[in-house]
């Protein structure tokens, strides 16, 4: 067995935990989020195997690297085989740029792919305990419907899914209020900010200790190991040159994936960090200053609605600076080499529009929004740095959900409905469950205390 991976947090005023006590807590104590205090390296002989491998063998390689000494290997076998039974296409586009599906699994969302591996190394860690946890989760779109699906029925653990009210598809929102059973929601009345605000604030209220309360949000540790294995995975299957990813970012846990990745060994040349009007990152990348964009703005890539992403936290910890949870950056991040990692645009719903029409027209290939801001994010790169692009590099543009979640919106745009997964079907059949909540913390409280 290796020596035992710890865990810090951004906020440096905590101890450090094992991966098992992270995972369980969510949040630190402190109000920071919990990063691995060193990332295991992948050789580069390690990562040219991948190519032979199917994807649950290579998340099982990447995985064992943070948890060898926590999980047995047959036993993280066996769940990496279990949470990953759905095919992520690779599709080419052009010679040199790919898309990467990651819409092929229960709930048709790149969420999947964290959700399912959490809900299994939770449910691992806490099967031989007598107490139960409560999840609390904040989505501003996806998230919920991919925690719902993976946490359902489990015998342990309750899930209560905070959302915006007027702010997930009619699809996102019956994925998530059509299951019951260890499964609540609420509707707020406020934005994605409000309803994570309300998260964190739980985890740090001591009034709520009793319940054992822990988070599916990209804020948990938990959430971001297995993301970072579709980066590698996707890589392996183009080629194992130098790669672009271009990832479309709201609350910067998909991207957070990548950066791991990237600090085990994967040859990432650059990120492109591609946002709708909720810019606030790539407006820091460019002006050295941060500013919170509150309220979020509302667009058709709705799960990109965040105003202030909770995982810049751990970005700018990992280029040397702290961010507090307000936001407020106590210790500025060495900004010049975020320039060199990091390229920063943002896509307006109009040219969101324009790129699903002209990425179908142009190439047959159907985006949904998220994947189309990363598609345009990565073509301005291209054309901005023409002259710093090599021939032995490939470019790989994350889709992050099944273009079938946004059937009004395609429908406007291409005039025509894109057909649906099994997964998304019969959704208008199923009785809903979830109640509307005002934008109140006390309000809260009082309502899981109740239902406790």
């Amino acid at each position: 067995m290796r020596e035992i991976l710890k865990y810090y947090s951004t906020n440096l005023r905590a101890t450090e935990v094992t991966f098992r006590e992270a995972l369980l807590n969510g949040i630190a104590p402190d109000g920071g989020l919990y990063m691995p205090s060193i990332i295991p390296h992948l050789c580069r002989e390690e990562l040219s195997s991948f190519t032979g491998k199917e994807y649950h063998e290579i998340a099982f390689h990447v995985l064992n690297k943070f948890l060898s000494a926590e999980i047995e290997e047959n036993d993280l076998s066996s769940l990496c085989r279990d949470a990953y039974n759905f095919d992520v296409p690779v599709e080419p586009v052009t010679e040199r740029c790919f898309i990467l599906r990651l819409d092929r699994g229960p709930t048709a969302s790149f969420k999947d792919f964290a959700a399912r591996m959490m809900a299994r190394l939770m449910n691992h860690f806490i099967s031989s305990e007598k107490r139960h946890y409560t999840i609390l989760t904040a989505t501003s779109g996806d998230t919920g419907s991919a925690v719902a699906s993976a946490f359902h029925g489990l015998k342990n653990i309750d899930v209560i899914i905070l959302f915006p009210v007027n702010e997930v598809s009619d699809t996102q929102r019956k994925q998530m209020t059509t299951l019951k059973n260890n499964i609540r929601v609420i509707a707020v009345k406020g934005k994605f900010d409000d309803c994570q605000r309300i998260v964190k604030r739980a985890f740090l209220d001591k009034s709520l200790r009793e319940l054992c309360l822990t988070s599916a949000n990209s804020i948990n540790i938990g959430r971001l190991l297995p993301q970072s294995v579709y980066y590698i995975y996707a890589w392996s299957r183009t080629g194992n040159n130098p790669v672009i990813f271009s990832v479309p970012s709201g609350n910067y846990g998909n991207l957070m994936g990548g950066i791991i990745a990237r600090e085990a060994g994967l040859p990432v040349k650059r990120f492109i960090i591609a946002t709708n009007d909720n810019n606030e990152v790539p407006e820091y990348l460019k002006t050295g200053t941060y500013k919170i964009i509150s309220p979020s703005l509302n667009c058709i890539s709705n799960a990109m609605n965040v105003g202030h992403p909770s995982n810049l936290a751990r970005i700018i910890a990992l280029y040397g600076g702290i961010m507090n949870e307000a936001g407020t950056i106590l210790k500025p991040p060495d900004l010049a080499k975020m320039h060199r990692d990091f390229y920063g645009t943002s896509i307006s719903d109009k040219l969101t529009r324009e790129t699903i029409s002209a990425c179908y027209h142009n190439h047959g290939v159907l985006l949904e929004p998220h994947g189309a801001v990363a598609w345009k994010g990565l073509e301005y790169y291209l054309a901005e740095e023409s002259s710093g692009v090599r021939k032995d590099e490939v470019y790989i543009s994350l889709e992050t959900a099944h273009p079938a979640k946004f059937p009004e919106e395609i429908k406007m745009i291409l005039n025509h409905t894109p057909s649906s997964p099994p997964s998304l079907e019969n959704l208008t059949d199923i009785e809903e469950d979830y109640i509307i909540m005002e934008n109140d913390y006390d309000l809260f409280t009082g309502y899981i205390l109740k239902n406790h």
